[in-house]
């Protein structure tokens, strides 16, 4: 990060996908030198800020270890950067009031752009977190011209809604399903056009920031663990649950993607409760799997927010029984997670309405409480659940420009 009036972001070029990005914000042996270094006592100072909300010089040197000049200089520079803004002083106690720190919410945005097999989202964060604007579409199987259209009837509206400053916005985050051509029930024909599309060139006409990609239920989780500033799970198993099954597994709010960056693919595993060769976990536990079902007794799924908990005694019945084969499908894969992880906390996140969430994720949790384990996570809905991998694609970018991570410190490959 260079001292200037405004974040600066990295010169526009192809997408930076995940396994990049990790690359570079991950630990290794390797040296620093002093502006490293001033980078990283830099986005750890803002950092602190940013959870605290509003604190003092005082606070943050006593937080950071810093001394009181060094966090003056790197508060001043934030401040000229248009991140941090003085509010009053703080009144307690004898001596001089001390000066009370800030976030400015309009000193920098993110753009984030889910693209999914039954729906598309865009959603606009500010620095502090707050959603500033956000928009959805559903569709079936959207071709990248659908995606180009939905881009260009909602990105100006939302832009001016949110009213975002085009030159704060940071980059723009895509969340899209890992193997998006993968097939599932009821997909149309043509919609592996998006093998081999250059996401970034598609959208560069529109979207004219620094692009980073990554897989729906990694940019769920990040958001979960970056987004929301109370969060205190630093360890937890994400369970997505949109048109398929995702997982991400969360370590010290470090998204752990594994070997060949195909970690948390619990929708794949073979599901032995389903009664038949080949079944796999996500067959049942999606939207995909619910619609199916919904199809065969004569329901019609416009969206997942007309799943009222109504009065139809059919209706009910087809989810409830839904419901019940989910949690005999989840169950061995959870306790799986449970006993080789050890996660604080299972949460469940996708398209489903919250009451729904909330039935199964209590079901999960009673069936999980009969089975013998050396730990127990707390199994409960995400806090951003339906919005979440649009919000943790919006995060993306003030991860990788602002926020602290070890490998800053890293001078090697960079």
């Amino acid at each position: 990060m260079t001292r200037s009036s405004q974040p600066n972001p990295p010169e526009r070029g192809p997408a930076i996908e995940a396994h990049s990005r990790d690359s570079r914000l991950s630990r290794g042996l390797s040296g620093t030198n002093l502006e490293r270094a001033g980078d990283y006592n830099l986005r750890t100072v803002l950092q602190v800020i940013r959870l605290h909300r509003e604190t003092t010089r005082i606070a943050i040197a006593n937080q950071t270890g810093l001394t009181p000049p060094t966090i003056a200089n790197i508060t001043g520079r934030l401040i000229e950067m248009g991140l941090i803004r003085t509010a009053g002083r703080l009144h307690r106690g004898r001596g001089q009031p001390a000066l009370k720190i800030e976030l400015c919410p309009d000193g920098a945005f993110g753009i984030g752009l889910t693209i999914d097999r039954d729906h598309l989202a865009i959603a606009i964060l500010d620095l502090c977190g707050t959603v500033r604007a956000r928009a959805s579409r559903e569709i079936a199987f959207a071709t990248p011209d659908d995606v180009l259209a939905f881009i260009g009837d909602t990105l100006e509206p939302a832009l001016a809604e949110g009213q975002v400053d085009r030159t704060r916005v940071l980059g723009v985050g895509v969340a899209m399903p890992d193997g998006v051509d993968r097939s599932l029930p009821n997909q149309t024909r043509g919609y592996d056009a998006w093998n081999g599309v250059d996401t970034a060139a598609l959208l560069a006409p529109l979207l004219p920031w620094p692009m980073y990609r990554d897989n729906d239920a990694a940019a769920a989780a990040l958001g979960e663990a970056q987004h929301d500033h109370d969060f205190a799970c630093p360890n937890f198993f994400y369970l997505l649950i949109t048109a398929g099954l995702g997982g991400g597994l969360v370590i010290d709010r470090t998204y752990h993607r594994g070997a060949h960056r195909r970690s948390g693919e619990i929708g794949l595993i073979p599901d032995p409760t389903a009664g038949r060769p080949g079944a796999i976990v996500q067959d049942t536990v999606s939207l995909a799997g619910l619609e199916v079902r919904l199809k065969a007794a004569g329901y019609t799924l416009d969206s997942p927010e007309t799943l009222g908990d109504g009065d139809d005694p059919m209706l009910c019945a087809v989810i409830d029984q839904w419901i019940e084969d989910s949690i005999a499908a989840l169950l061995q894969p959870i306790v799986a997670v449970t006993t080789l992880f050890d996660p604080h906390a299972i949460l469940i996140g996708g398209r489903l309405p919250g009451w729904l969430l909330e039935r199964l994720s209590a079901g999960l949790s009673e069936a999980l409480a009969g089975v013998e384990l050396p730990a127990r996570p707390a199994i409960r809905p995400a806090r951003s659940a339906q919005d979440a991998p649009a919000i943790g694609a919006a995060m993306l970018p003030f991860m990788d420009r602002l926020l602290p991570s070890d490998s800053i410190l890293i001078q090697a490959g960079r």
